[in-house]
């Protein structure tokens, strides 16, 4: 009996994201959506094609150089959180931060101002193991937004939230938008979704719609310059 041939997870995929964009990603299970994310964010490599972040390939980059741009200008919210287990949760927001140089006091204070907002500042001494799954989630935001990314890639952050905190999730998200973050998310919730400037569909590891629902660059109509400058996989 013979092997089955691999079937591709994301194929045929030709996308530009500008600056300031927040993207919705959707479809189905099993559509790509999440591996298209792990690839934006380097830990897939594409087997063909490839990725450009400002102007510049990515695709072929080495792990070290990927995590010198996770850190400084890609942050990451994990379906799962993936926070460390054996530290609180001040610690894991924190950390990031200190990674990238800031000093111990404003990593603080800005762990204060996201947990504040996120209704979290009484779980800061807390371990992740005493959290909810929605605690665990809004921490693993606060920690990916702790450095104030250029681009935020988010793979369901509110799947496992009330409304409530679904709706402080968005709040956060929409300023960061405000503030010129740049958001691609992966999202099965519509008002999620419908926070966004544009909603991409995926199928079978392909773009099936594409569709503008605000503009993120009202003004003189100029294009605005691109994160991501072309993302091309698959043949």
């Amino acid at each position: 009996m013979g092997t089955a041939a691999p079937i591709p997870a994301v194929r045929s995929v030709d996308l530009t994201i500008s600056v300031g964009e927040f993207i919705a990603v959707t479809g189905p299970s099993g559509a790509g959506k999440s591996t298209l994310l792990h690839m934006m964010a380097g830990l897939y490599r594409p087997d063909s094609g490839e990725i450009r972040l400002r102007g510049r390939p990515v695709h072929g980059a080495r792990e070290a150089e990927w995590a010198v741009l996770r850190r400084s200008f890609v942050g990451i919210v994990f379906q799962s959180g993936n926070l460390l287990q054996d530290l609180t949760v001040a610690d894991n927001v924190e950390l990031p931060a200190l990674l990238a140089g800031s000093s111990p006091r404003a990593a603080r204070e800005r762990r204060r101002e996201l947990l504040d907002e996120l209704k979290l500042s009484e779980k800061a001494t807390s371990s992740p193991g005493m959290l909810s799954g929605g605690e665990r989630q809004r921490v693993a935001l606060a920690r990916a937004l702790v450095n104030r990314p250029a681009l935020l890639l988010a793979d369901e952050p509110t799947g496992s939230l009330d409304s409530r905190s679904t709706g402080e999730v968005l709040s956060l998200l929409t300023r960061h938008h405000q503030d010129g973050g740049t958001i691609v998310l992966v999202t099965h919730d519509a008002r999620v979704a419908s926070s966004a400037d544009r909603v991409i569909s995926l199928f079978d590891g392909r773009i099936v719609d594409d569709a503008r629902l605000a503009d993120p660059h009202p003004g003189d109509g100029s294009p605005a310059p691109s994160v991501s400058d072309v993302i091309r996989l698959g043949g």
